[in-house]
């Protein structure tokens, strides 16, 4: 059961309408990320889209650095956490003549810290980057696997 924060204004709307809140959500979040003023923006930075996969043996993560190259990036382990930094610097074209210019495109640093779950052998970590995906390996110690409890009748 998903728990949602009680708004007065929704009660009606939510009985007759109940996709509503959703909506509402959504229009919330696409004002503030579009009329949010510039400086906060620029505060609030970039991260990149992380997927974590749990093996067996080992958590694989892969993290989305399109336009980035190895050397642009920085892994680190300490203390339980697994930090991702790096930096796309700005690639700003101009040509004469043209009168219209817009650039989406983000640029600037970024950082990225995951805390990592008890048991991964920090020791024999390691990291590959292809085609704009760092995947990164997280071994498991032995201890951190688990076993299997056989359950014995009575």
């Amino acid at each position: 059961m998903a728990l949602e924060i009680w708004r007065p204004r929704l009660g009606l709307r939510r009985s007759l309408f109940p996709e509503m809140p959703r909506m509402d959500r959504e229009v919330e979040d696409l004002f503030s990320r579009f009329f949010r003023p510039r400086g906060e923006a620029e505060a609030l930075g970039w991260s990149p889209a992380i997927d974590m996969v749990d093996r067996k043996t080992e958590l694989v993560l892969q993290a989305d650095l399109p336009g980035l190259t190895e050397k642009d990036i920085t892994v680190t382990v300490q203390d339980g956490s697994l930090t991702l930094q790096g930096q796309r610097k700005e690639e700003k074209e101009e040509k004469e003549g043209e009168e219209y210019y817009c650039c989406e495109r983000w640029s600037g640093s970024f950082s990225r810290t995951l805390t990592l779950p008890p048991g991964i052998n920090t020791e024999k970590v390691s990291a590959s980057f292809k085609n704009g995906v760092l995947e990164i390996h997280l071994p498991k110690a032995k201890e951190a696997e688990g076993k299997k409890i056989e359950i014995k009748a009575a």
